[in-house]
């Protein structure tokens, strides 16, 4: 078997590492899916079902708002039940704690003292445990009530009325998350000891949202709709997205298009020019375009 067509064993950097999750919903859940992925022996600590809830959904909402992005967040996770406001539930919990070498929670930091797990409380009795605290807002805000939605749009990421195609504060939130188990498990290879890290989906928005921040993604942007070859056009039977930026793929656009190659991608002439192309030719067409004349497009129902 040659080296191209041999597969790609994925790194393990956190095989042999524990990870106990108490989060629920979507960014925690994400983020220690990624811990798996990355060699983790992950054990999620998940309340009783609320009675509202639909028979064979545990306690985590998700498995009902969405069964199947449950499961795919769960595969290789050993789920468990406790009720953390019962003896037996803490007790269930702390022998969990006693074998886990990360903690990752989503509570607000109140709801965390109520159930005894304050950091400096933590960090005494562990001190091998790390902690990954997933919070809305950091510091001061993290107790303030928010969502995905609110986050994303506090960094300028809602431009309409739509609502975003994706929940980018979550999952952004859950990489920085992943991140964070990361950069615990270094730092107690450094120092001996747990850390706590704080990670904040307001500030993972604005992660993500840096280039609008930056001006890159304004209107008035090569990448926000001043250039003619970075656009989203109507086609016969679809739209078609196209990022022919660079230089050189914007000349084979242009020749495609019968225009100049050296055409200026910033005129209003070359953008009604290229709408009127796309709008005569089919997916199917753009599909064969792209192929023969290495342009960097992709079609869309």
């Amino acid at each position: 078997m040659s080296a191209a067509t041999r597969s790609v064993i994925p790194p393990k950097p956190l095989k042999g590492v524990r990870i106990l999750s108490l989060a629920l919903n979507l960014p925690g859940p994400a983020a220690l899916m990624r811990c798996r992925q990355m060699g983790a022996n992950c054990v999620k600590l998940e309340p009783p079902p609320h009675p509202s809830f639909p028979q064979g959904a545990t306690g985590d909402p998700m498995s009902f708002y969405s069964p199947g992005a449950y499961d795919a967040m769960h595969q290789g996770i050993r789920s468990l039940s406790a009720d953390l406001k019962t003896d037996r539930g803490r007790a269930a919990l702390h022998r969990e704690l006693e074998k886990a070498d990360v903690l990752l929670t989503s509570f607000r930091p109140s709801a965390l003292n109520k159930l005894g797990l304050d950091w400096k409380g933590l960090h005494k009795r562990y001190p091998q445990l790390s902690m990954v605290a997933i919070v809305g807002a950091p510091g001061a805000r993290a107790e303030e009530p928010g969502h995905d939605l609110t986050y994303v749009a506090e960094n300028d990421l809602v431009t309409g009325l739509e609502l975003p195609a994706s929940l980018y504060a979550d999952m952004g939130g859950s990489l920085v998350a992943s991140e964070a188990v990361l950069q615990a498990r270094l730092l107690f290879l450094q120092k001996g000891k747990g850390v706590r890290l704080e990670v904040a989906l307001s500030e993972a928005a604005a992660y993500l949202g840096l280039p609008r921040a930056w001006g890159l993604t304004t209107a008035k942007a090569m990448v926000g709709g001043a250039h003619a070859g970075y656009q989203v056009y109507a086609c016969k039977n679809g739209r078609v997205a196209v990022a022919a930026l660079e230089p050189h793929f914007a000349a084979a656009l242009a020749q495609a298009a019968d225009l100049p190659a050296n055409a200026d991608m910033l005129s209003k002439q070359t953008h009604a020019a290229l709408k009127a192309f796309f709008a005569g030719k089919t997916r199917q067409q753009l599909d064969t375009l792209a192929a023969t004349r290495d342009i960097p497009l992709h079609t869309l129902r």
